[in-house]
């Protein structure tokens, strides 16, 4: 039996730390289901989101915070929202909860597609990376390019000198009867055939950015 505080709770900081990000993230997602509830997102809602990030500083490395993040500070560094970025911004808040709503991770949507198990490491440089799908990260071109600054390389398709192919976690409930669907049936028949290329979700390859 773990080792308990005054109050009952486990003392273990790390557990603690996790429970607690756990329960932020739930909390996260709740926001921003009440937020896109109306259809639409307004500037002071984007404020009170980019203050609870700030406040809540230990889940901002963890995902989805840690996309989520960085594009609400670039939306708001004029201090402004304007209407594309309404846009863009009430999207990426639906994508967040999943649309249906449900919180967007590796785990709640991508059950049904063919990852690699287990969860291989993901490693950069010198490695060819190939991209399908929508990415909470940016477009596809923005995930090229952070390959490609950390010493990557990057395939159009899949052939067997691909190394991992990275699935965005974007609609990807609906992989099977999408046309991104293809690169992934193609590495999946690569792959039992017994050549090495991991299939990941997004989750994964934001990880090995940091």
């Amino acid at each position: 039996m773990s080792e308990r505080n005054g109050d009952g709770q486990p003392a273990n900081p790390a557990y603690n730390s996790r429970d607690r990000t756990v329960r932020e993230i739930d909390e996260l997602i709740g926001l921003c289901k009440g937020m896109v509830a109306d259809g639409t997102v307004n500037v002071d809602e984007a404020r009170f989101l980019q203050g609870w990030l700030e406040s809540n500083r230990e889940s901002r490395s963890a995902w989805p915070c840690s996309v989520l993040y960085p594009r609400i500070q670039s939306m708001l560094e004029d201090g402004k929202l304007q209407d594309e970025e309404e846009r863009e911004l009430l999207g990426l808040l639906v994508q967040v909860t999943g649309g249906n709503p449900q919180a967007l991770d590796a785990h709640s949507l991508t059950s049904t597609l063919p990852l690699s198990r287990p969860i291989p490491d993901v490693s950069i440089p010198s490695n060819a990376f190939c991209f399908t799908g929508k990415f909470l990260y940016g477009t596809r071109k923005k995930c090229e390019e952070a390959v490609l600054l950390r010493g990557g390389k990057i395939l159009e398709n899949i052939t067997e000198d691909l190394n991992y192919l990275v699935i965005g976690l974007v609609g990807s409930r609906d992989w099977v009867h999408s046309t991104f669907g293809r690169k992934i049936e193609k590495a999946v028949g690569y792959r039992d055939k017994g050549i090495p290329i991991a299939i990941v979700a997004e989750e994964h390859f934001i990880h090995a950015l940091k």
